[in-house]
Order: C-alpha cells, then structure tokens, then sequence
C-alpha cells in the first residue's frame, strides 16, 4: 500500500454511544467532501461504525484518526482507530466469516474488512489494538454514448 502521507482532518474520540454517532457523521461528511459515491460512502461508515463500537466495547475506548490521502491522484480516506484494550488473542479467528459477539452490527473485523480497500490490523494481548482501513474514491462510470 503506498500513499502520501496523510493530512489529518479529525481525531475523534470514542468514549460513548453518542461519539460513534458522531464518528458516522464525521466519516460520511469527510467521504462525501472527497468525492465518495454514496454507495461507497455507505461502505467506509458502516465499517467505521463496526470499528468505532468494537473500540468502545472490547477496549474500553479508544479514538479515531481521520486522514486525507493520495495515492496517484486519487484521493482516499485513511481511518486509524486505536485502543489500550485487552487486544485480540486469535486475530484469525476474529476476522473470520461468521464470527462475531453477538454485540456489533454482525458484521464483525471480516465484513469490516471486505467494505474498505485497505484493512490493517495491530494487536497484542494486553497491548491494545489498532485498526487502519484506507478507502479510494471510485471514478464515476462512464457513461454510454448516444446513438
């Protein structure tokens, strides 16, 4: 994965309830201002949802860095969402189809994952986790010519 390094537009944190809903609306705003479609822009913040609530309930809060990003003239949304938690013990595990708590949307680290371009996972038991997802904004389609 290489890109510019990002310019960082937000760092929220996630300490309850009401900051996930902020961190939705944050994402979508940011996404929609770099030219995201809305099908895509649906994609990034319902994995930042996933993100955001996993960091508040397994680790106890955390925080996300929202960053602007480039890569050859494309630009992109950089989401990191770090936490001082317990950390994942079985990563695989946790990022495996159909594995879930039972406490998120259900889609779990895996439907995460398959909804952004970019997924990045840093973990360790006892050392917290930090989750980096990149998404690109997609060229419109083109449009067919007239005959």
């Amino acid at each position: 994965m290489t890109h510019t390094a990002g310019d960082v537009s937000a760092r929220l944190p996630i300490r309850s309830d009401l900051d996930l809903v902020w961190v939705r609306q944050q994402v979508r705003q940011l996404a929609a201002s770099l030219g995201f479609g809305l099908v895509d822009q649906t994609k990034l913040v319902t994995a930042a949802s996933e993100l955001a609530r996993n960091a508040l309930v397994y680790g106890g809060g955390g925080q996300v860095e929202c960053a602007r990003v480039n890569r050859a003239g494309t630009p992109g949304l950089r989401l990191t969402f770090t936490d001082e938690g317990p950390g994942i013990a079985d990563v695989e595990q946790a990022l495996s189809d159909g594995y879930t708590s039972g406490e998120g949307l259900g889609l779990g680290l895996g439907g995460s994952r398959r909804l952004v371009h970019d997924f990045e996972i840093d973990t360790r038991p006892g050392g917290g986790t930090t989750v980096t997802v990149t998404s690109w904004v997609s060229p419109p389609p083109r449009q067919r010519e007239a005959r």
